[in-house]
């Protein structure tokens, strides 16, 4: 059973959490300690580690989650084609500012120094030119480029610093032409098919055609999972809308596009981004040093409880931590910090369905049937919706108008159910249909919410179901149903529509 739902009077929070794994959470009592602090999506991020350690990590987390009683997702980050320096002789140099330093793209591998260093990206010279901007180590280092030379891109230095083996390279105001799957992501796609993890994250995704060529290699790996574009270039903002059609999540990847388009232009965009997930009817999470302070310190600081708290009054469904829980001193305090600040934004900010997402004309019954029983929850007093849902498809349309009103997602597949566990306001269970018979299904689902302490005599609650159990998108049906004494029902109002 979901501790979760446990408590009848206990706020749940409605927006969820993502933890990135890693050595810090390698130990099994701190997964444990994660979970139930608050955990709803497991990251594994494909640029570190070995397969061997990646394929443990996903196993526990599977065991613990289970041992536990939670529904948890996992999901695998791609590396992507993120553009780096190579390798320096010793490891590091200093550069000051007016220095020249070259970019050396035509030979990547040897040793770099204080004059040059090489480049993965081998196209790089083709797609830059002189007074372009060049930023490294998420821009704490700028050069400008004075002269391209083939593929050595000669620079001069604007800030200077430290520059290490292997730091990021991104050019300001985007335009580099690289691919979004780079030839080092096709093993982890078929590792991430091997571990069955619930989504895989494309990075630096540029257009709608990244997406689709990922999808059809993940589906030739032999893996059903959702796919998650991951915004972080400039190209990915003027194709927002198409990305968003081609894809069933979108993350907010604040990283390396902040360093693209400037710090300033992020808080605006951000929201941009939320609001056209939303109304494409994705699934979207906010990511990139939101309790960063947590890393080392035992609380965050004030501006990182705004940022996630702002994250979460913008409407993602989820907030995603990174090095605070993969490599911070407090995986388990971060989770539980991030848990409070969600609870105190949706109780402060708490809002009815916005009903100007409800006028939309719908292609599918299931689509209706969401949008018509979140129209009813927003005029009619009700404590809870109940979704009987296979694929979790009508789960994920209801969650996507803003309410007050708990969604629980009840699947009798565990894929299903993991993938809810991402969905802001849904609350997965599991409920296997003991018989075809629509009185008896109901009734044994009121009774594993009741069983939850989510439902009480006397609360109305909203249920959508199929009338044929185990049809995929066959919701068809909503009714308005009074609780009685040990979760028995009396229906009051019934509303059918079958899908021809």
């Amino acid at each position: 059973m979901n501790t979760e739902f446990s408590g009848k009077h206990r706020q749940l929070r409605r927006t969820k959490i993502i933890a990135t794994l890693g050595p810090a959470t390698d130990e099994r009592g701190v997964l444990e300690g994660v979970i139930r602090a608050g955990a709803d999506v497991f990251r594994l991020n494909m640029s570190h580690g070995t397969s061997e350690e990646q394929l443990h990590r996903a196993r526990m987390v599977r065991e613990v989650s289970a041992s536990l009683g939670r529904e948890v997702a996992l999901l695998a980050d791609l590396q992507g084609p993120k553009i780096r320096v190579e390798r320096f002789e010793h490891g590091s140099v200093e550069l000051a500012a007016g220095d020249e330093f070259t970019l050396d793209a035509d030979d990547p591998l040897s040793p770099g120094n204080r004059e040059r260093v090489g480049v993965s990206y081998a196209g790089l010279g083709d797609d830059v030119k002189a007074g372009h901007m060049l930023l490294l180590d998420d821009g704490l280092i700028s050069m400008r480029v004075k002269s391209v030379k083939g593929g050595r891109i000669i620079c001069e230095v604007e800030n200077g610093g430290v520059l290490k083996d292997r730091k990021g390279l991104n050019l300001r105001g985007g335009g580099l032409s690289i691919s979004g799957i780079a030839e080092h992501d096709l093993p982890h796609i078929k590792l991430a098919a091997e571990m069955g993890v619930d989504y895989l994250a494309v990075s630096f995704a540029s257009d709608a055609g990244d997406m689709h060529r990922a999808r059809k290699l993940l589906r030739e790996a032999g893996s059903d999972a959702a796919l998650v574009a991951k915004i972080e270039r400039t190209q990915a903002l003027e194709n927002l809308e198409e990305i968003c059609d081609a894809s069933d999540a979108i993350l907010v990847a604040r990283g390396d596009l902040g360093v693209e388009i400037g710090d300033e232009e992020l808080p605006g965009l951000q929201k941009r981004i939320i609001r056209t997930a939303l109304k494409h009817n994705r699934i979207v999470a906010t990511a990139t040093q939101m309790m960063q302070s947590m890393v080392e310190s035992p609380i965050p600081t004030r501006a990182e409880v705004l940022d996630v708290a702002n994250a979460v009054i913008d409407g993602t469904d989820a907030v995603m931590l990174s090095a605070e829980t993969a490599v911070g001193r407090h995986p388990v305090k971060v989770i539980e910090a991030m848990n409070r600040i969600c609870l105190g934004a949706e109780r402060h900010f708490d809002r009815e369905g916005d009903s100007t997402q409800l006028n939309v004309r719908f292609q599918r019954i299931d689509q209706a049937i969401a949008m018509a029983a979140m129209f009813m929850a927003t005029n009619v007093s009700i404590k809870a919706i109940i979704a009987l849902t296979e694929s979790g498809s009508t789960a994920q349309w209801l969650s996507r108008v803003q309410s007050s009103v708990p969604i629980y997602a009840l699947s009798p597949k565990a894929a299903s159910r993991r993938r809810m566990a991402m969905y802001r306001d849904v609350y997965p269970a599991h409920h296997q249909p003991r018989s075809a018979d629509t009185e008896g299904t109901i009734k044994d689902a009121l009774q594993v919410l009741w069983r939850m302490g989510a439902i009480a005599e006397g609360d109305r609650v909203i249920l959508t179901m199929g009338d044929r159990t185990g049809k995929q998108g066959g919701t068809n049906t909503l009714r308005l149903i009074k609780i009685d004494h040990g979760g028995a029902f009396d229906q009051r109002t019934e509303i059918d529509v079958h899908q021809d």
